[in-house]
């Protein structure tokens, strides 16, 4: 794991499926390719890389019930259909962090991200949002994830 940088993201627009249930559970085969498909359907050209957002703590709320948005960047207004919506994303100061690893160590890069926030008097100040910068790809049966986690934070 990296070390943890503050860092300001730009404003976007976003494309995306919802998805109410455990995270370790979203169907990304499914989704994302829904999303290129809906793209290519309304002539919007999407950025290269999914951003997924996490609006849940699981430690917090029930997983079950847990709200993830499985989204595209994109550059134009477009129109929403019963499956894939649009949502402009507001600029924000973010705690940034980059990970390459096996599924069973992501919760250690979130809590790394907690410590951080603690000892330099951040608070969470909205749902985490995670670049895939690669397709997730299996090995000795376990997923292993390339993406940026980014924590909208705010100072206590």
């Amino acid at each position: 794991m990296d070390k943890i940088k503050i860092k300001k993201v730009k404003p976007m627009k976003l494309a995306y499926i919802e998805h109410i249930g455990e995270y370790s559970k979203v169907p990304y085969d499914r989704y994302v390719p829904r999303l290129f498909k809906w793209a290519k359907e309304n002539k919007v050209r999407p950025g290269f890389k999914n951003i997924n957002v996490f609006h849940d703590d699981p430690e917090e709320k029930d997983s079950l019930d847990c709200k993830s948005w499985i989204g595209i960047p994109i550059n134009v207004d477009a129109n929403s259909d019963d499956e894939v919506k649009v949502e402009k994303i507001p600029e924000m100061e973010v705690a940034t962090l980059k990970f390459k690893g096996p599924s069973s160590e992501y919760k250690n890069a979130y809590d790394k991200i907690k410590r951080w926030m603690d000892e330099n008097g951040y608070d969470w100040d909205g749902p985490s949002f995670e670049v895939c910068s690669k397709k997730p790809k299996m090995a000795n049966g376990e997923m292993i994830l390339s993406t940026t986690i980014q924590v909208p934070i705010k100072k206590k």
